[in-house]
């Protein structure tokens, strides 16, 4: 998936670099931030499609980083990512908008398959818009008769 851009976003940056060399070996094209304020940041400079967000991380957590995510950003899918899971925290992700939710040590290949799979439904969704702003342009072909005689 060489069109996917991701950005990798925890406190521990031995598994941010592990991880990013490992991903970078399969051809995708990796980010990475320790903390909610520097993801918001790469977010704002580039054009991500996947996070793959750590729930816990001092200061601003993961909850709160993709609250904001998904406010600023609602296109941006994101994955939950921890090693200290709690129904509790995976439903809240849930709620607040990540697409899905994987406890840490998660196995790269798994990594790379729930990222595709939200990259797939990110495009889906950006067919959707382009159909729907074509459509609200261009009319349904009786309004553009109807606009063509009235002319």
């Amino acid at each position: 998936m060489k069109d996917m851009k991701m950005m990798l976003v925890d406190d521990e940056e031995r598994f941010l670099s592990t991880t990013k060399k490992l991903l970078a070996r399969k051809g995708i094209d990796v980010l990475t931030a320790t903390s909610g304020p520097e993801a918001l940041e790469i977010l704002r400079e580039h054009n991500v499609h996947v996070v793959i967000l750590d729930v816990k991380m001092p200061g601003m957590d993961g909850i709160a980083t993709l609250k904001q995510i998904k406010r600023q950003y609602p296109m941006v899918e994101v994955i939950m990512l921890t090693g200290h899971a709690t129904a509790e925290s995976a439903v809240e992700g849930l709620k607040s908008g990540a697409a899905d939710y994987l406890m840490k040590p998660a196995h790269i290949d798994e990594l790379i398959r729930k990222a595709q799979e939200a990259y797939v439904k990110r495009q889906r969704l950006e067919e959707k818009i382009r159909v729907l702003q074509m459509r609200t342009l261009s009319g349904s072909p009786r309004d553009i008769i109807r606009e063509s005689e009235e002319s």
